[in-house]
C-alpha cells in the first residue's frame, strides 16, 4: 500500500516546515534558497531546493530591497518596517501560532490572524477535507469560510482545532 502525501502527519511536518519559513524570512534578512536551507536545516527541516520552491510559491514570497539595495525574501504585504528587528528563536516563535480569533454568525465563520498569516491557513483548512466547512476565502489577515447548514458549532471548532493550533 502506498503512502498517501496528505496524511495528518506528513500534513502537519509541512504545517511546521511552512510555520517555520514564514518566521524565518519575517525574522532574517535572506537573499538566496540556499541561505533559506541553511536557516530550516538549523531549525531541524531536512528538504530539497525543489521543495523550498514549492513553499515558497505556496506563501507568495517575494524579493524586496532594502534600504541597503540587496534583495531579501519577503512575506506577501509584508514592508521591511514589519521586520522583527530582535527576535527570538525559531523555536519560541513557532509556538505563537497564526491565529488571533474565530467568531460565527449563522451559517459563516471569520478567523483573524497575524498579518500574512491567512492564505496559508486557508489553504489547511481547504485541503484537510472538513466535511462540515464548504470552502473558504482568505486575506491578509482574514478568513471567511461557510459551514454547512445545521452543523453545530463546537462540531466547527472540533474539526479546525486539528488543523489549526490554539483554536478552542
Amino acid at each position: 500500500m502506498q503512502d498517501n502525501p496528505n496524511t495528518p502527519i506528513k500534513m502537519k511536518e509541512k504545517n511546521n516546515r511552512l510555520e517555520a519559513l514564514r518566521l524565518i524570512i519575517s525574522s532574517q534578512e535572506l537573499g538566496s534558497q540556499e541561505e533559506l536551507l541553511k536557516a530550516l536545516q538549523k531549525e531541524g527541516f531536512k528538504l530539497t531546493q525543489a521543495t523550498l520552491s514549492r513553499d515558497l510559491k505556496q506563501l507568495k514570497v517575494a524579493k524586496a530591497a532594502t534600504m541597503g539595495g540587496t534583495y531579501v525574501y519577503v512575506l506577501p504585504n509584508d514592508s521591511m518596517y514589519k521586520r522583527i528587528s530582535t527576535p527570538a528563536s525559531i523555536r519560541e516563535m513557532m509556538q505563537m501560532t497564526g491565529f488571533v480569533s474565530l467568531h460565527f454568525s449563522g451559517n459563516m465563520g471569520i478567523i483573524k490572524t497575524r498579518p500574512g498569516y491567512a492564505s496559508a491557513m486557508a489553504w489547511n483548512i481547504d485541503n484537510a477535507g472538513i466535511p462540515s466547512i464548504i470552502g473558504s476565502i482568505a486575506g491578509n489577515d482574514t478568513i471567511f469560510f461557510v459551514i454547512k447548514e445545521d452543523v453545530p458549532r463546537q462540531e466547527v471548532i472540533d474539526a479546525l482545532s486539528e488543523v489549526l493550533p490554539n483554536i478552542k
